[in-house]
């Protein structure tokens, strides 16, 4: 009895916490392939256009095309414009809540009257191009780790940290901080579309995943070659030994980044699912998208689909390999899961799926569950719980890959 009441008030809290924010927008369905032009989208939207094919056959044979040769589709050239910019810390919020606007400007005003201190970001230009000049500018608040006595002899460490969706500029701040605590650096990468490379015409992060299904792939596309420049720039300062960590839509880009690039040695995943597809059409806070979808006609497994080629089960292969041990690296790679019993936006038994998956596989991984939902993880005490598990996971990785290579030396 005590646990459906529980149950009950937390997927009553969760349901309140998904649709307070009041901006979310319906956008009808568009097939977008010119935002895959480069990889045969200008080919198929002109099917498209003759009667050829119909724009769902021709979206299935483009995913078709990423799956089977995803390297291609994700192959990147390093940018060679790497810069540390200082710049004062701004909030870029996605909702319009009253406290939320209030919070910004303080923020604005204590930069205006100098209480603010300026705080560097790694800035590049992004490998894949998009129609929004902000957009390919790409941001990462830098968080060097902090010197001391001895140091110089272990080996340099640094995770890549990256938010939910709509998330703010200041959401997963304080994780980054707790690394610099364990002598980890961290980069605090902005998604696509997130904060400052939010185009002005956009309250919240819209085309990060929308109905518009061109553009969210290559906004995958774009944040995994944006993740994999960031181990670039890292291993062009020093560093070695490097990890990633994501937060719901940001734990399926770390994972294709990961499955395509076997420098990532430490991966945690703040809540995680197989099909890009059936999140978009299950999950409470992407409610807009599939309407849109479903006023097109299709049906959850035509978007499944649709999505195949940036969903992590179309890499879980590619992710087991590249996290095997090697020459190179003398430990298997490390992987978190963390997932919520309650999750109405990731539903639990599609977490369960890359449980079972990574078992498959042989993937080394731990599983952490949280008593509570998507949104209420970011809730006391559930966030100070969630905090604990990717704290002491990645100290205890990192403490792991500086003994293996003390031993291998």
């Amino acid at each position: 009895m005590l646990g459906k009441l529980y149950a009950k008030w937390m997927f009553a809290w969760e349901t309140a916490l998904t649709t307070r924010d009041e901006n979310r927008v319906e956008r009808p369905l568009e097939w977008g392939f010119e935002h895959l032009a480069d990889f045969g989208g200008d080919e198929f939207g002109a099917k498209v256009e003759c009667g050829e094919m119909t724009g769902l056959q021709a979206m299935l044979a483009l995913n078709a095309r990423i799956v089977a040769n995803p390297h291609a589709f994700l192959d990147y050239k390093t940018p060679t414009d790497f810069r540390i910019e200082q710049r004062f810390p701004e909030l870029y919020p996605t909702n319009v809540r009253p406290e939320t606007l209030e919070q910004e400007r303080e923020w604005k005003r204590m930069a205006e009257v100098g209480e603010l201190r300026r705080v560097p970001y790694l800035r590049f230009t992004s490998p894949v191009r998009t129609p929004y000049p902000e957009n390919d500018a790409v941001n990462a608040r830098w968080y060097e780790e902090p010197k001391s006595i001895g140091e110089e002899r272990r080996p340099k460490q640094a995770m890549i940290v990256m938010p939910q969706w709509n998330a703010d500029a200041f959401s997963h701040n304080v994780l980054c901080e707790m690394f610099n605590k364990f002598g980890i650096a961290a980069l605090r990468l902005s998604k696509p579309y997130h904060d400052v490379r939010r185009p002005a015409e956009l309250e919240r992060s819209d085309y990060a995943v929308s109905a518009n299904v061109g553009r969210t792939i290559a906004a995958t596309r774009q944040a995994v070659t944006d993740i994999r420049s960031c181990i670039d720039w890292l291993q062009s300062q020093g560093y070695e030994q490097i990890g990633v960590l994501g937060t719901s839509l940001g734990s399926a880009y770390a994972f294709i980044a990961a499955a395509m690039d076997a420098r990532i040695r430490v991966c945690a995943f703040n809540h995680a699912s197989t099909q890009f597809g059936d999140v978009v059409w299950t999950g409470q806070s992407t409610r807009h998208v599939k309407s849109a979808f479903e006023h097109a006609g299709l049906t959850q497994e035509q978007v499944r689909e649709i999505f195949s080629g940036v969903s992590p089960m179309t890499y879980m292969e590619d992710f087991a390999e590249t996290g095997e041990a090697s020459e190179e690296y003398a430990l298997k790679r490390r992987v978190l899961v963390v997932h919520a019993t309650y999750d109405l936006t990731f539903i639990r038994k599609y977490s369960l799926e890359v449980l079972e998956n990574f078992r498959a596989r042989g993937v080394d991984f731990v599983s952490k569950v949280l008593p509570c939902g998507h949104y209420t993880t970011g809730e006391w005490p559930y966030k100070y719980l969630d905090g604990w598990f990717l704290g002491s996971f990645v100290w205890g990785s990192f403490k792991k890959l500086r003994e293996a290579s003390a031993e291998k030396k």
